[in-house]
């Protein structure tokens, strides 16, 4: 029965490093769910990306097959025809179009865990803990009992 007492400590210290572990460890719950919700913002981002390559597609087309697309475009460029005259108005800004967004870099962050290092000092530290708890238990009842 002694050395039940004794082997709390060490199931303590491997209780509390799997819990740990699990929790908030690098391959734990925490970082899964923080990997999921970084999975789920690069899908974000790859869908907001397909949208933008679709917008622009459709922009090219217009320049490549309409030539009115073309022509509004290369005259808010400065561009026009061989007889055409421009006259400029001194003092109004010159109009550029907006260039065309390409869409952002996203990097993605490491996620936020305990090292595992960490875990096993917190795990030695516990079981240590119970060990000395058992054993000044176990010294408190032998003084008790001498005469």
């Amino acid at each position: 029965m002694r050395i039940f007492k004794y082997l709390l400590g060490i199931w303590a210290a491997i209780a509390v490093y799997t819990l740990f572990s699990f929790l908030a460890g690098p391959k734990g719950l925490a970082a899964y769910n923080y990997l999921l919700s970084e999975k789920e913002q690069q899908w974000n981002n790859i869908r907001d990306l397909g949208l933008l390559n679709e917008e622009l597609e459709r922009t090219r087309n217009n320049l490549i097959y309409d030539h009115d697309t073309l022509l509004v475009h290369a005259r808010q460029m400065g561009y026009g025809h061989e007889n055409e005259r421009f006259i400029r108005i001194v003092g109004l800004s010159n109009t550029k179009p907006v260039p065309a967004e390409i869409g952002m870099v996203y990097f993605a962050q490491k996620p936020d865990f305990i090292s595992d290092k960490s875990i096993k000092i917190a795990a030695f530290f516990i079981g240590f803990l119970f060990f000395a708890f058992f054993f000044m238990l176990e010294l408190i009842d032998r003084r008790s009992k001498l005469p």
